[in-house]
C-alpha cells in the first residue's frame, strides 16, 4: 500500500476505504471496498470524497492538537488555523499530502490510499470466517469501480480463485467492454438506475443516462447466454423532490419489466438521509441537499406499491432504512433492509440503497 499522492507505475487501484461488517452491501456479512473516482456528479451524493480520481485532504477536529506542523508543510500556504480549526483552500491545495505527512496526530486524513491488488486480497481475506459463516463475501463499490478496470478484475479474479462470494456495486456509467472485463468473476451485480428521463438524469447527475440503460440491457442479454452475474439487483434512490415522482418509478419498472427479460432478481429503493453533510463542510462544499429531509413513511409505503405494480411481480420489490414517520415531530425509524414482499414495505420502509451503512447510493 502506498501513501503518497504519486500516481504508480504499475497496476494499482487507488481506494477510498474497506468498510468492513458491512450489511448493505449484499447478502450477508461482507467487507465493502470503495474504489475513489466517479464519473458522475449526483447532487445528493453521500460520499462527496469518492468522486475526485486522486487522493484528497481534510481536517479531523477531534484527532488535532494544535501543533500547527501542517501549516508549516504546506509549500502552497493552503492552509491557515482559524477559531474554528484548521482552514483548508481548495482553490490553493494541490493534494500534495505534504500537510498529512508532517501531522503527527493524523488530524490531517487523507482520503484515498494507492494498493497492489495481492495486497488488498490478503486484507479482506481476514475477513474469511466472517463470510463463510454468514453467506457474505466482498463488494467493489466506490466511487466507481469501472474507473480502475483492470485492477478490479484483478481483485474479483483472485477472490474467485479463493472461494470469495463476490459483488459489483456500478452506476453503469462506462464503457461496455469495461463491464464485460468484471461480469465473468462476478456473483451479485448491484446496478443503479436513477432516473429514465434523460434532460433530468443530465441535470442531477451532470450525464443523461442513455449509456448506463444500454449497458444494463446488454448485461441481461450477457446473463442470460453465460449465467454470470448469478444475479441481477437494480437499486433506486429515492431522493426528495429529484426521483421520487411515481412517473419516475414507473419508468424504471417498465425499462425492468420489458427490457430484462426477468434477469432481475431483486429492486430496491433506497431513501435519502442528509448523515453526509460533515463531509461537504470538511471539503468546504455547499451541498444543497443539506436540509432536505427523510423521505415519509407514506410516502415510501405508496412508491414501493407503485413499483410492484409496474413490474407486475411479488416479493420482488424491497425497501429498508429509515423513514420520517407522520406525527412523530422528525423522528425517524429503523427499517428491515429485508423489506417489501409483494410490493407492500414492512413498517412503511424505505430502503438505504448505500456504498456505506446509512448512505443513499448518489456518489455515482
Amino acid at each position: 500500500m502506498k501513501t503518497g499522492g504519486q500516481v504508480p507505475e504499475k497496476i494499482q487501484g487507488l481506494i477510498l476505504r474497506i468498510q468492513r461488517m458491512s450489511t448493505e452491501d449484499g447478502p450477508g456479512i461482507r467487507s465493502t471496498v470503495f474504489f475513489k473516482g466517479c464519473p458522475l456528479r449526483c447532487v445528493w451524493c453521500h460520499n462527496p470524497e469518492s468522486i475526485p480520481a486522486r487522493p484528497q485532504v481534510h481536517w479531523v477536529s477531534a484527532r488535532c492538537i494544535g501543533c500547527l506542523s501542517c501549516i508549516e508543510a504546506c509549500p502552497e500556504k493552503a492552509l491557515k488555523a482559524t477559531n474554528s480549526g484548521i482552514e483548508i483552500d481548495r482553490r490553493v491545495c494541490t493534494d500534495c499530502l505534504k500537510c498529512a505527512e508532517a501531522c503527527p496526530s493524523t488530524a490531517m486524513e487523507v482520503y484515498g490510499r494507492y494498493w497492489d491488488p495481492e495486497d488488498l486480497v490478503d486484507e479482506l481475506m481476514k475477513d474469511r470466517a466472517y463470510f463463510e459463516q454468514s453467506g457474505g463475501g466482498v463488494t467493489l463499490s466506490g466511487g466507481e469501480p469501472t474507473r480502475q478496470p483492470d485492477f478490479a478484475r484483478e481483485v474479483l479474479e483472485s477472490l474467485k480463485e479463493k472461494g470469495v462470494h463476490t459483488a459489483l456495486d456500478t452506476c453503469g456509467q462506462c464503457p461496455w467492454e469495461r463491464l464485460e472485463k468484471l461480469l465473468p468473476s462476478t456473483d451479485l451485480l448491484l446496478y443503479d438506475l436513477k432516473l429514465m428521463d434523460e434532460e433530468l438524469h443530465r441535470d442531477y447527475t451532470g450525464l443523461c443516462g442513455s449509456q448506463i440503460q444500454r449497458n444494463l440491457a446488454r448485461i441481461g442479454d450477457y446473463r442470460r447466454e453465460r449465467l454470470k452475474p448469478l444475479e441481477i439487483w437494480v437499486r433506486t434512490p429515492v431522493i426528495p423532490g429529484h426521483t421520487d415522482s411515481e412517473e419516475n418509478i414507473r419508468a424504471i419498472g417498465a425499462f425492468i419489466r420489458d427490457t430484462m427479460g426477468g434477469s432481475v432478481s431483486r429492486w430496491e429503493l433506497c431513501a435519502f438521509n442528509n448523515l453526509c453533510t460533515h463531509k461537504y463542510d470538511g471539503l468546504g462544499i455547499d451541498w444543497k441537499c443539506r436540509d432536505y429531509g427523510l423521505v415519509a413513511d407514506s410516502d415510501m409505503d405508496r412508491l414501493v406499491r407503485v413499483a410492484a405494480e409496474s413490474v407486475g411481480r411479488g416479493g420482488f420489490v424491497h425497501a429498508s432504512g429509515a423513514t420520517a414517520v407522520k406525527g412523530s415531530r422528525g423522528h425517524s425509524v429503523s427499517l428491515d433492509r429485508a423489506g417489501a414482499q409483494d410490493g407492500t414495505s414492512s413498517n412503511g420502509s424505505a430502503a438505504d440503497c448505500s456504498r456505506e451503512r446509512g448512505r443513499p447510493r448518489g456518489g455515482r
